[in-house]
């Protein structure tokens, strides 16, 4: 367990009921801190409550917890998120960008990806990350102290596939970016890692499916598929829950990793070793 009594916290792209956001900002209330959580909207999707259960989730742990709905591509969204959670919590300690553009339309040969899908992944996925960095770095330069920043990128941002170009664009991107922002915040004593998961179980898989899948095949036996692969090639014979990755974060989050900055670490059961 890693001890953030009094830290707080903001996490991108956490309203999914099986999604990666939500994982870490449960991980990291239970460890202590209060969590602002974000995502592109705040409406329940089906029987699932969205951000606002989040919320719920959190306080139900007994941190206190702020839902922040906006659209992380926008810069003034941006302001406002991070303006409504340094008023309600008091500061921002803890930055998890993991917000990420949805998989599907993107997952096609680069002579059929359409130019506005490239540049709505690049958006949400790296450009996103910079809006949400430049304006949380600015507050935490600001009060002094430290800080800790987590990116999300992924095992197919250092290793290329067919298909996955425009993904790829962008998780190369956030790794890049991070060693930037790293070398820059280091002399604030800002910490700076970006965290690279392999395939993971969550509603993205359904959005990869999608877009993967032969005609032939539908989305549910595909996406079946896909696991089935992946576990595979994976020495540690599965593939990643949520909570894989949360478990990460939250040790990036801590104190535990006060000498570790610009690093992508892979988080792939094995699979993916460089």
């Amino acid at each position: 367990m890693y001890d953030l009594e009094g830290k707080m916290a903001l996490v991108t792209g956490a309203a999914g009921q099986r999604g990666i956001g939500r994982a870490i900002a449960l991980r990291l209330a239970r460890e202590g801190a209060d969590v602002a959580v974000n995502d592109v909207r705040d409406e329940p999707v089906d029987n699932w409550g969205g951000l606002r259960q989040v919320v719920g989730e959190i306080e139900a742990l007994g941190r206190k917890a702020l839902g922040c709905p906006g659209d992380v591509t926008n810069a003034a969204d941006v302001e406002r998120i991070v303006s409504e959670t340094i008023d309600r919590l008091g500061r921002i300690d803890i930055l998890v960008n993991n917000a990420g553009s949805k998989a599907g339309p993107d997952r096609v040969p680069v002579v059929d990806l359409d130019e506005a899908v490239f540049d709505r992944v690049l958006a949400v996925n790296a450009k996103g990350t910079f809006l949400c960095c430049r304006a949380v770095a600015r507050h935490m330069i600001d009060r002094g102290g430290g800080g800790k920043i987590v990116n999300m990128s992924s095992s197919a941002g250092k290793q290329g596939r067919a298909r996955f170009a425009a993904y790829s664009a962008s998780k190369f991107a956030v790794i890049g970016f991070t060693q930037s922002l790293a070398i820059e915040l280091g002399p604030h004593r800002i910490n700076v890692n970006a965290i690279c998961p392999g395939l993971v179980d969550t509603e993205r898989v359904y959005g990869m499916a999608s877009g993967l899948k032969p005609e032939d095949m539908t989305i549910e036996a595909y996406r079946e598929q896909l696991i089935d692969d992946a576990v595979g090639v994976t020495p540690l014979g599965r593939i990643a829950q949520p909570e894989d990755i949360a478990q990460l974060a939250a040790y990036l989050a801590s104190a535990e990793s006060d000498y570790m900055t610009g690093l992508a670490i892979n988080v792939s059961g094995g699979k993916l070793m460089a």
